[in-house]
């Protein structure tokens, strides 16, 4: 238990010797980042609440139900999956530095530690605090962009930075081009 707390303690603070240091990426810790996963999933469960409070009450949609515990719990584990798949081929395959010595079990207990800023999502009990969202996946970011320049041996942070948000960026280019064609359309 302390060495759960000594991990959430050490993310939080962003601190660079806890990704250089090999011991925390041993045998056990897939354990911790599978535990996180699963952590950051149930807490999840708060802001979606508020968000869809928050929706129904300024849409006049009613009663809205929110996603199932096993629905969330397998999305979050599936997203994991995918996030460090991604991280792996862009930062290992793709843009890989000459001293890059890193393997898919890493980038994925690296993207499993990155997810305890999440934690802070507890704080969001009702949809006046939604703002706090914003705040804890800026937090994520940039505990993922730390990690990942530190396990890859990058010489700059810019690589990395590009690495993380460049899905978010390609996302946000294709709806500006969605919304900017007039390709928008309502069902009603």
């Amino acid at each position: 238990m302390y060495e759960f707390i000594r991990i959430i303690i050490q993310i939080l603070k962003i601190d660079k010797k806890f990704f250089s240091n090999q011991k925390n990426f041993g045998e056990a810790s897939i354990y911790f980042a599978i535990l996180i996963i699963l952590i950051s999933a149930l807490i999840s469960l708060i802001p979606n609440t508020a968000f869809i409070e928050y929706m129904s009450l300024k849409f006049s949609l009613g009663k809205v139900e929110g996603p199932s515990l096993r629905s969330v719990i397998i999305i979050s584990y599936s997203m994991w999956i995918i996030k460090a798949a991604y991280l792996y081929f862009a930062g290992v395959i793709m843009f890989p530095n000459k001293n890059t010595k890193c393997n898919f079990r890493k980038i994925l207990i690296l993207v499993g530690y990155s997810h305890i800023p999440m934690f802070l999502n507890v704080l969001t009990i009702n949809y006046s605090f939604l703002f706090l969202l914003i705040i804890t996946y800026i937090w994520y970011n940039i505990s993922l962009i730390v990690g990942l320049n530190i396990i890859l041996n990058y010489k700059n942070i810019v690589k990395s930075i590009l690495i993380v948000t460049a899905p978010f960026f390609i996302l946000f280019i294709y709806l500006l081009s969605i919304f900017s064609q007039g390709q928008v359309h309502t069902i009603s």
